[in-house]
């Protein structure tokens, strides 16, 4: 069975759906078959997304894209770093 990749917006309106099911006095264990996910699925987003909404989710995503872009940066710069110093001393 091909697994689905959901949007995080997509994550986000599941849990919202999950709520109305339970809400509706479904267990929590139908209503997360109803949205088609499995139960480690949904605990997973309701532990990454719980508490947020779908537009703080899409900027969550975006912050966590710049900071890996950030970081190869500085990864990159500290290696060239790392490479001078070495040619400058001489122990190549």
């Amino acid at each position: 069975m091909a697994s689905k990749k959901h949007r995080p917006e997509e994550a986000v309106a599941k849990l919202r759906q999950v709520d109305v099911l339970v809400s509706q006095g479904q267990s929590v264990a139908e209503a997360i078959r109803a949205i088609g996910v499995t139960e480690v699925t949904y605990y997973r987003w309701r532990r990454e997304f719980g508490g947020l909404k779908a537009d703080q989710v899409k900027r969550l995503k975006d912050l966590e894209a710049e900071n890996a872009r950030l970081r190869r940066a500085v990864a990159d710069l500290t290696l060239d770093k790392q490479i001078l110093a070495e040619a400058a001393r001489g122990n190549f």
